[in-house]
């Protein structure tokens, strides 16, 4: 296990919801539940909009109205304006790749901890489902953008210059190998510290040698 394996769970800035907020929030819960039932139970591809609405207790306009597609429902959360608070919140002089280093595993626990069969089926989906693999890979991008923002504001650079662009987008499609790699092999592993060796990669590079082979016990 890595230094970051017990990650804090990823702390919220925001104040309290408001009614309104709360309400379109527990319905945006329903339905993502509602979507995981039905598809444990029917598969992916036999999972209808109209199922899923009536499962949730919406109207499917409803649903459209929260997620653009089934494969949103699956892949959404309410984390990605968090990350960008707390990145935001992090010491200015932090090199960008810790501080993300920081969110990610942090938002990995907090899923892991609040949502653990909803991250377990989620990923599963990812590595299994074409369809949502490549939504994901259109999601992801538009983190990356969100979380550009604040990286180059502290570089004093603009959030679209090249550089910013491929660190962002190198970061994010790292945590979407890593989080392929952990349900391909059964989620067996501590995803966290997944995450975190991950992120090692990218600051050290890819070595020519050899991992050595563990000694017998």
């Amino acid at each position: 296990m890595t230094r970051m394996a017990a990650a804090s769970p990823l702390p919220s800035p925001r104040p309290p919801l408001g009614l309104r907020e709360r309400k379109k929030l527990r319905t945006r819960i329903a339905i993502r539940r509602a979507t995981y039932r039905l598809i444990a139970e029917r598969g992916y591809e036999a999972t209808t909009i109209e199922q899923i609405a009536a499962a949730a207790e919406v109207s499917p306009s409803t649903v459209f109205r929260y997620f653009p597609t089934k494969e949103d429902i699956v892949l959404t959360d309410e984390y990605d304006p968090v990350m960008e608070q707390v990145l935001r919140a992090r010491p200015a002089d932090e090199p960008p790749l810790e501080s993300l280093r920081v969110i990610m595993t942090a938002a990995v626990a907090e899923r892991l901890a609040r949502e653990p069969e909803e991250m377990e089926r989620r990923t599963r989906l990812m590595a299994e489902v074409p369809a949502v693999r490549a939504r994901m890979t259109e999601t992801l991008a538009e983190t990356s953008l969100l979380l550009a923002r604040p990286i180059a504001e502290r570089a004093g650079r603009d959030p679209d210059d090249l550089e910013v662009r491929v660190f962002t987008a190198a970061v994010m499609g790292a945590v979407r190998e890593a989080m392929l790699y952990w349900a391909e092999r059964g989620r067996k592993d501590d995803l966290v510290a997944l995450v975190d060796r991950t992120l090692d990669t990218l600051k050290g590079g890819l070595s020519l040698e050899r991992p050595r082979p563990k000694s017998a016990p």
